[in-house]
């Protein structure tokens, strides 16, 4: 379980193909873990973490500390490292490393802030590595059943009711401590409420002020605290400006920062092909699904994560373009979550926590679209099949069709 088997397999695929890969995602999901797996791989190996303070010091006298390490044989050494995106010039110092050093090492980097959105300005590493998310623990992950892609892209409606008995277990841990491996692992609902109270306090008042210069933590805290009430509609940013009476650009700085963190995502509305579409509304999900207090809510947001990996692991793989959405049309017809493939629509989700029926709106979005359709309950040991003219629509438990995402 704490193998991090799909990711060490991301991880060499990769690897294979550019010297230096960034490993990005969300503070605690599991990076160190992670590196400290991949490095076993490795005959040679050297690490640093910018957040010790001797390991500082020793990249800051040497740069190139890694040259004349200890070595055991004559492999080629993997160099990990931690955090360094804290580290101010970082960007530059990489580059440095990569054009020095193009052959002869494997260059692992981490960070739990955003390695992609220092894109702009200064020196760039574009081209220079490949990047790759970790994500907290998911259904498809810790069932390792994946179809692989190609065999789910040929049947994307098959359902699989085996292993139910494990399967329901694993999601509702995941519905009771979230993915983060600490508190998931751990297993006690009070392990969770103590790690959770302190994760985004931490985060907030540590990374995110420290890199991005704002200053308002106690407004942010705030906003943060409410958006698990937020979750399962449009987001209102008017609205959140006058409940926390701050301006309209400082809730969206906040909102922006949360996501560059890691603290949440967005998903944004698809309008090609749907009559009067809602066009610039955002839906917002947080990471850590537990502390979302009403049952459908915590349910979307718990298949939102779900999706949210499957996409963002299909694209990085170099599958192609995938993209999560959300549909709605100005009569307030709404349909959870829509896959896209290379800017086209591939796949239609929505989810009801215990009602298998289909309603109104995704009958009527599956024929616009001409899409597979399934909708998602939170309880179940069977799924159904409804005819919705050429189409069909598949009702199932969400276990048994999202332990089988590639």
């Amino acid at each position: 379980m704490e193998s991090r088997a799909a990711y060490v397999e991301m991880w060499r695929e990769v690897s294979a193909e550019k010297a230096m890969v960034f490993i990005a995602g969300p503070r605690q999901a599991g990076k160190t873990t992670l590196a400290r797996i991949v490095g076993t791989d490795f005959e040679n190996r050297a690490y640093l973490n910018w957040d010790i303070p001797d390991d500082r010091l020793r990249l800051l006298d040497d740069p190139h500390f890694f040259a004349s390490m200890d070595r055991l044989d004559s492999s080629e050494p993997l160099v990990v490292f931690d955090e360094i995106h804290k580290y101010r010039d970082w960007k530059n110092y990489l580059k440095g490393v990569i054009d020095r050093f193009p052959r002869g090492y494997r260059f692992l980097v981490t960070g739990s802030g955003r390695l992609d959105i220092y894109r702009k300005g200064g020196d760039s590493l574009a081209g220079r590595y490949l990047l790759i998310h970790l994500w907290p623990f998911t259904l498809a992950e810790l069932a390792a059943r994946q179809a692989g892609l190609e065999g789910f892209l040929e049947a994307p409606l098959a359902i699989d009711l085996d292993r139910r008995q494990e399967l329901t277990g694993i999601w509702e841990n995941l519905r009771e401590f979230g993915g983060f491996p600490e508190p998931y692992l751990r297993g006690s609902k009070r392990s969770w409420r103590r790690w959770s109270r302190t994760y985004a306090h931490q985060l907030v008042r540590e990374d995110v002020r420290d890199l991005t210069g704002i200053r308002s933590v106690d407004g942010m805290e705030t906003l943060f605290t409410l958006l698990p009430t937020k979750v399962g509609s449009p987001l209102s940013v008017p609205s959140l400006s006058r409940d926390l009476k701050v301006s309209y650009n400082t809730v969206q700085s906040w909102l922006s920062a949360f996501e560059r963190f890691f603290l949440t995502f967005s998903v944004p509305t698809w309008s090609r092909k749907i009559a009067r579409a809602i066009l610039k509304e955002r839906k917002v999900y947080i990471w850590d699904s537990p502390r979302i207090e009403d049952p459908g809510a915590r349910f979307e947001n718990m298949v939102a994560l779900e999706l949210k990996r499957a996409v963002s692991a299909w694209t990085e793989m170099g599958y192609g373009h995938y993209g999560l959405h959300f549909l709605k049309n100005k009569e307030r017809q709404e349909v959870d979550f829509l896959i896209s493939a290379n800017d086209e629509p591939m796949l239609l989700v929505e989810t009801k926590l215990t009602d298998p029926t289909p309603g109104k709106a995704l009958r009527k979005f599956q024929t616009a679209l001409g899409v597979p359709a399934i909708q998602l309950t939170n309880e179940g040991e069977s799924y159904r099949e409804f005819p919705n003219g050429a189409h069909r629509i598949v009702s199932a438990p969400a276990w048994s069709w999202l332990s089988r995402l590639p």
